[in-house]
């Protein structure tokens, strides 16, 4: 495929989404659709359509409009690439411009626009944030690195580097995370990579390991994973307590992954539905990374920032409480809760720990932290919770 006809490729994509269908999805369709594309092809195709999502909003304000062939443009003109050189209409290229086309489109007018961000959410953002608002947005409008986590159960940052390498994949220690390496050359060969498939790295987020390097685990503690869904915390839990833990998810599919995840790192986690979980015999920690917006992680995911409404940030909310209300019950009489999302909303954050201490007055907030989305980081919220 010419460059065009990616850019082309691209267009039709995103018109599907703006049909309502998701980003994933649309990008599968296309690619099944279109077999004679080579990876090459899809990985850029697959490139343009992202980087438009995560500026989707100074996208359309730069190409006058919200349709493929608009955002596309507007991407053009913001990355300062000739719109001739693209719409030109010949092969597989997008047809030229009209005249309405090449008159439309203007700078963003608003911070929320040139940031990429709802208006209905520009306050919640900036009430979060503070004076780090804008800086956060805009980290969220570029390309997340790739970040592993170090099993530290079986090796050492440097040794991880060093295998990592022995697959032409060039990593680094992240700076301010000690379990954390990020990927600077191939991420696409992770996956099939000798330290990962040995257990020797996990991919995750630096600011998830750094959360978790804070809590008060020690080993020999149970510790209850109550909304663990593939499993990544309760990964980094049992490489750091050495000891087993119980993970446990409302919806069981989404842990069916962890066995085989667990097997490769060593570690020793035992999946439990609601009925499976021993009420008589309470965890010293149980751990409720809770279902949320996932503000913070918008650059992985930007499609679900364009489809979150009010509606949405409150079932959330209610959501989040609702798994504090049932999780509590596991807590050890002089055990910890603690409660995690990887949403930048106080909605979603202190107002739902200020509601939960309301009725259960026998907690106490003993570390409470929101670390803003960065060049090198995701937005994470935790906050725990020592039962008196």
């Amino acid at each position: 495929m010419t460059p065009a006809a990616r850019y082309a490729a691209a267009i039709e994509v995103l018109d599907h989404i703006q049909d309502g269908v998701a980003a994933e999805k649309a990008l599968t369709a296309w690619a099944r659709s279109n077999r004679f594309a080579g990876s090459k092809d899809r990985a850029a195709v697959r490139d343009h359509v992202f980087v438009v999502l995560r500026c989707k909003r100074s996208c359309a304000a730069f190409g006058g409009g919200d349709d493929g062939r608009r955002l596309i443009l507007g991407l053009l003109r913001q990355d300062g690439i000739s719109e001739n050189d693209v719409f030109h209409g010949e092969g597989y290229a997008p047809k030229k411009l009209t005249a309405a086309e090449v008159a439309g489109g203007h700078p963003p007018a608003t911070d929320a626009e040139r940031l990429d961000i709802p208006d209905w959410m520009w306050p919640l953002w900036c009430a979060a944030l503070g004076d780090g608002a804008k800086a956060a947005a805009e980290s969220q409008r570029e390309r997340a690195p790739v970040c592993l986590r170090v099993n530290m159960a079986k090796t050492t940052p440097e040794s991880a580097i060093d295998c990592l390498l022995s697959d032409d994949i060039a990593a680094e220690r992240h700076p301010n995370v000690p379990t954390a390496l990020i990927v600077t050359s191939n991420p696409r060969r992770v996956a099939q990579s000798k330290a990962y498939l040995e257990g020797l790295v996990e991919v995750q987020d630096a600011s998830s390991q750094a959360a978790v390097l804070e809590w008060p685990l020690q080993e020999g503690q149970r510790v209850l994973d109550y909304c663990a869904g593939g499993g990544g915390k309760s990964l980094a839990i049992a490489a750091q307590t050495r000891s087993n833990v119980t993970a446990h998810d409302i919806a069981p599919d989404r842990m069916k992954d962890i066995p085989v995840r667990a097997k490769r790192a060593g570690a020793q986690i035992v999946c439990s539905t609601a009925t499976e979980l021993p009420k008589d015999v309470p965890f010293e920690v149980v751990l409720c990374d809770a279902p949320c917006s996932g503000s913070g992680t918008w650059r992985r995911n930007p499609d679900a920032k364009w489809r979150l409404t009010q509606d949405d940030l409150k079932a959330y909310q209610a959501t989040q409480r609702s798994v504090l209300k049932d999780a509590v019950q596991y807590v050890h009489p002089d055990g910890t809760l603690i409660y995690a999302t990887c949403s930048v909303f106080q909605d979603e954050n202190d107002e739902t720990i200020e509601s939960f201490l309301e009725v259960h007055p026998e907690f106490r907030v003993v570390n409470e932290k929101l670390m803003y989305p960065s060049a090198e980081t995701d937005g994470f919220y935790f906050c725990v919770l020592q039962r008196i």
